[in-house]
């Protein structure tokens, strides 16, 4: 399991975001206080507090590709 944070600021951000995390076999949730969510679910990403970093959690030990695909999100 991998845990980052990531901001997203623009409506754009998400749509590219969604895309990203969508073409991904493993399992990723996004969580901002004591909500959760799909990862995948545009819906779902709205409904949380995107004014503040976000945690992303990638089940599976082998996600390297995705967090290079992300990495523009990533609060470093």
């Amino acid at each position: 399991m991998k845990t980052v944070n990531i901001k997203l600021t623009s409506i754009q951000d998400v749509r590219d975001f969604v895309d990203i995390v969508s073409s991904q076999t493993i399992d990723i949730d996004l969580s901002s206080g004591r909500y959760v969510v799909d990862a995948k679910s545009i819906m779902g990403i709205f409904s949380l507090d995107l004014l503040q970093p976000i945690t992303l959690t990638a089940h599976s030990d082998n996600c390297g590709e995705l967090m290079e695909k992300i990495d523009r999100f990533i609060v470093k």
